[in-house]
Formats: structure tokens, C-alpha cells, sequence
């Protein structure tokens, strides 16, 4: 048995995924006043990213069922310690992330969010779960949270926060990360320099799409 599979955080991620299967962001009246080209445009732009998900906050940006499984069993496989996360929203990854380091036997997970009603949500998600000990919250805009006070090393980084910024919260923590160090980025297609980034040995990763939305990369050098 797992921290995953057991009480009380497998009947609190059921409910997690089922609430963001019935509140997904499509929904969201500024989302449908746009046409898709203006959305894709949004979701790439380095500039308007604060107004386009502050009109999110109320909705789970969550990653999906598939994906959160991953996150644990990547962290659980290279016995992570120290993991950074880049988008917290209501915390469904942040909690699988978080089981893992339990079950790995305790470490520290720093996450981001600027909206501040979702800091609330994740953190009331993870004292619900028991496992708030081992997460820091950081409010704010992550290129200010994520560039101070990291660990000396980190073994897992997660990015599924404003897709824009992939490659500027990769320079934050690029030097921190330990030789097979893992980097999950959501929704990458949507940073494509950031994907010419990861995908090129020469910059020291190797990587690979990995299911519909997920980029998976290693730290070689």
C-alpha cells in the first residue's frame, strides 16, 4: 500500500479529479468570449499571462488522472527528495508529488502560485491529505518565489504553471539540478523554445514527448 492508495488522500484526490471533470476552465465565461486563436495566443504569451489565468482562478487547472500517477511514481522511482513545482492551483499534483516524498521518507517540496484563493485551496487540499509538512507554498509570481532560497539540489522539477514561462523558470533552477534530475512540463507544445531547449543534447538534457501533454526530460551534464 501507498500514501497514493490508502486514507486519507485517496478519497480526497477522487473528489479532487471529479470536482475539476465537472469545473474545467472551458467553462469559464472569459474563456468562452475568446476564439481559439486568441486563446492559443494567450496561453504562448510571456506578457498577459497574469491576466489570462487570474480570470482561471476559480477553476482547477489540474493535471490529469494519468499524469498525477506519473508524478508519484517518477518521484517514487528516482527516490526524490527535493522537488520544485511551478503552478500549484488547487495542489492535485502538488498532493502526488507529496505522497511520493512520504513514501520516499520525507523531503521538501516547494510549489508556486500567484493567485492567492488558490493558495488557500491547496493548502487546506494538503492539510486534508497530511501532508502540508513536507510542502512550502510560495505566493507570487513565481519568477520572484522561484529565484531565492532553493535546495542545494533538486531531483524533480515539475512546470504546469503559464506555459510561457518554461524556459525562464528553467533558468531559475537549471543549476540546481542534479545529475537525473527529472523535469515533467505540461502542455510544453505550447513553449516551443522551450521544448528546442530540452530537446537538444548539446544544452545537457535528453527528452521525449511522453503521452498527449506531457514533455518528459532528464539532466545529463
Amino acid at each position: 500500500m501507498t500514501t497514493l492508495t490508502t486514507l486519507p488522500l485517496a478519497p480526497l484526490l477522487h473528489r479532487l479529479f471529479e470536482e475539476a471533470d465537472t469545473a474545467s476552465p472551458v467553462m469559464s465565461p472569459a474563456m468562452a468570449q475568446l476564439s481559439s486563436e486568441e486563446r492559443e495566443r494567450l496561453m504562448r504569451s510571456k506578457h498577459d499571462y497574469l491576466d489570462f489565468y487570474g480570470s482561471l482562478k476559480d477553476f482547477p487547472l489540474a493535471v490529469s488522472r494519468e499524469t498525477g500517477i506519473l508524478l508519484y511514481m517518477l518521484a517514487r522511482s528516482c527516490r526524490a527528495r527535493t522537488i520544485v513545482e511551478f503552478g500549484t492551483s488547487f495542489g492535485i499534483s502538488t498532493l502526488h508529488l507529496a505522497a511520493a516524498l512520504r513514501d520516499n521518507g520525507g523531503g521538501r517540496l516547494i510549489t508556486s502560485e500567484f493567485e492567492a484563493s488558490k493558495v488557500v485551496r491547496a493548502r487546506n487540499n494538503l492539510t486534508a491529505g497530511g501532508l502540508i509538512d513536507l510542502v512550502e507554498i510560495r505566493q507570487g509570481d513565481a519568477l520572484q518565489t522561484l529565484s531565492v532560497d532553493l535546495p542545494e539540489t533538486i531531483d524533480l522539477l515539475l512546470l504546469d504553471g503559464a506555459k510561457a514561462l518554461y524556459p525562464e523558470i528553467l533558468d531559475l533552477v537549471e543549476s540546481r539540478l542534479r545529475p537525473g534530475a527529472l523535469i515533467v512540463a505540461d502542455n510544453a507544445d505550447y513553449s516551443p523554445e522551450y521544448l528546442a531547449r530540452v530537446r537538444s543534447p548539446v544544452h545537457g538534457y535528453l527528452s521525449t514527448p511522453f503521452a498527449e501533454d506531457v514533455e518528459l526530460s532528464m539532466r545529463i551534464g
